[in-house]
């Protein structure tokens, strides 16, 4: 069965998109569309913008949504997918891969996500760090022995975890980690505490937004961050996308139930090749590619 991913923030680069945009009549209209929508032209950052440019918060999330869904679009009657799942932001990428969103209302969505993210990272200071080389109980287990809000955020692969939530927090948890035995843990240069509890005003205003939005029956199931399995139900889908700014993404635990539901090559949709790198880890025999 044919999978495809969706990467999240942090695979931008300068120049994404420009090759699509110069070959592809389809993706120039869609990115034409794209900065209508946003009110500026985000093109002209993610085509020739610096790295810090890219790196804002209002403009990562829908360059790196915006490079995939239309990357996805280009590729035409290639494109069947059975299966989708996409990582954190990467989610909106495969609900619009998979007919559960429109392109314009998976963008509106994506950029009132960024902005609400960016507001409930002002309000406390939090961050993230990257665990390497600890089992996922462990690290589970050392969280909670420490005082303050630090979480398991991200299980990206066996012996890659991120951890989230207040700065002092996490740092704490980081020292107790490498007391475990964890081969590293390092503070990662982001904005803010991502999939934590620290992003609940964020879910909140998101939520309404989500709500007011239509979600369509699905041509294939995605498979959410939250529940890590199947779902094809479009309120179910709703109301996991709500959840999804302040739980974990499970994205082991999708992977292997993807594998387990029969996925035989899994192709990454966007910018870089991060996930195809994360499945190999958490399955040798995985087959990726990268459309």
């Amino acid at each position: 069965m044919k999978a495809y991913v969706f990467p999240g923030q942090g695979a931008q680069f300068t120049g994404m998109g420009k090759d699509l945009y110069e070959s592809s009549a389809l993706a120039a209209a869609l990115f034409e569309k794209a900065n209508e929508i946003l009110g500026f032209r985000i093109t002209d950052i993610m085509f020739e913008g610096t790295a810090e440019e890219l790196k804002e918060t209002k403009v990562t999330q829908p360059a790196v949504f915006l490079h995939s869904v239309i990357l996805a679009k280009t590729l035409g009657e290639d494109f069947k997918p059975e299966m989708v799942a996409g990582h954190s932001l990467g989610e909106f990428s495969a609900l619009v891969a998979n007919g559960t969103l429109s392109f314009e209302d998976g963008l509106r969505l994506v950029s009132k996500r960024a902005l609400a993210m960016q507001k409930a990272c002002e309000i406390t200071p939090s961050t993230m760090a990257a665990v390497l080389g600890l089992a996922d109980n462990i690290v589970e287990e050392v969280c909670a022995s420490i005082d303050g809000i630090v979480v398991a955020a991200n299980y990206n692969c066996p012996g890659q975890l991120v951890i989230s939530g207040e700065t002092t927090a996490v740092e704490k948890a980081c020292e107790a980690m490498k007391a475990a035995g964890a081969k590293r843990a390092l503070i990662l240069p982001v904005g803010g505490a991502f999939h934590s509890p620290m992003m609940e005003p964020a879910r909140e205003e998101l939520a309404a937004a989500i709500e007011a939005t239509t979600f369509s029956t699905p041509i294939c199931p995605v498979y959410q961050n939250v529940t890590a399995s199947a779902v094809s139900d479009a309120n179910e889908i709703k109301k996991n996308l709500i959840i999804q700014l302040t739980a974990p993404v499970k994205w082991t635990q999708s992977v292997q139930q993807m594998i387990a539901d029969g996925a035989t090559l899994f192709t990454e949709v966007g910018p870089g090749k991060v996930l195809a790198g994360l499945i190999n880890k958490i399955d040798k025999e995985a087959v990726t590619a990268n459309a």
